[in-house]
């Protein structure tokens, strides 16, 4: 049997979360690692020089290197620069499949009953990192909250249109991602300590979606009856939704091992099945590879 190619996800996450798993994709054997850092900066710039060349796709975790507005994209100066030093290994950070798998998510979702976004109302905790998702839940037809501002930036103020998503992050954008990222996304421990807040739009949102580290930090102990949209969950978290009367958990990336991987991580698979580099691809490359992979959202009833 061929040497496995090797994907692994450098993040600034908690290194309590590392796992690493084997599987065949498309007749391809694969190793998938995950690797936490505890929020350290040097580390994971070290990591991603020392892993250079040796591994066929890195992905950034715990981090985004791009957020999207309409169709501007703008990158986090810092994590680029955490990421310079793999010159011939393709980085990923996700948003490839976040334009293409998160919004064929939505819509297919939409399509087969599994849930009816026209009648919901769906907080997506934050758009600029989750811009198909969001653009797709509009296209959909409920009500959205977006919480950009509540979670991102802490400012008490719900969004209410897509439109305004678009207004506030054209101006605030080109600002946010010159600064420190860890003044607007939990990195390492932090990660792990939940405070919640604004529990008033999440009671009143039926379905939770987006970025699982900003749910479980922000989201209230209890949650009955909802529905929850994410991109990775492992047992814990599973566990914790339940406890928290969640009715059931969606993830968008497939299961192996008995959980998911991240979008980094999945996007990686993708890039090394093509051979090619992330600035290739198109987004029909994208749900091209998709549908040969025949993913799909994974459902788990909870209560």
């Amino acid at each position: 049997m061929s040497e496995p190619r090797r994907v692994v996800s450098v993040s600034l996450g908690t290194s309590k979360r590392n796992k690493s798993h084997e599987v065949e994709i498309l007749g391809v054997p694969f190793r998938i690692e995950r690797v936490g850092t505890d929020g350290d900066m040097a580390k994971v710039a070290q990591m991603f020089s020392d892993l250079d060349g040796k591994v066929d796709a890195l992905g950034v975790g715990g981090a985004d290197i791009w957020v999207v507005v309409d169709q501007k994209r703008y990158a986090f100066k810092q994590i680029l620069q955490l990421v310079s030093g793999a010159k011939s290994t393709p980085v990923v950070d996700g948003s490839g499949l976040k334009h293409t798998l998160e919004r064929e998510t939505i819509r297919s979702l939409q399509r087969d009953g599994v849930v009816d976004f026209r009648s919901e109302t769906t907080l997506l905790v934050s758009a600029v990192d989750r811009f198909g998702m969001a653009q797709a839940l509009v296209e959909a037809g409920g009500k959205v909250i977006f919480g950009d501002l509540l979670f991102g930036l802490g400012l008490p103020i719900p969004i209410r249109s897509y439109r305004m998503v678009q207004i506030i992050g054209s101006l605030t954008l080109p600002i946010v991602t010159r600064l420190p990222f860890k003044w607007f996304y939990p990195t390492g421990e932090k990660q792990e300590t939940r405070t919640p807040k604004h529990g008033k739009i999440f009671s009143e949102a039926s379905v939770i979606a987006g970025d699982w580290h900003y749910i479980r930090r922000y989201a209230p102990d209890r949650m009955p009856g909802k529905t929850i949209i994410t991109q990775t969950l492992r047992t814990a978290d599973l566990e914790w939704l339940k406890e928290a009367g969640v009715r059931r958990a969606i993830t968008t990336t497939p299961v192996m091992g008995g959980e998911t991987f991240a979008t980094n991580v999945m996007e990686g698979v993708i890039v090394t099945l093509l051979g090619r580099s992330p600035a290739e691809l198109t987004e029909q490359d994208y749900l091209d590879t998709l549908a040969r992979l025949d993913w799909k959202p994974n459902v788990i009833e909870l209560n």
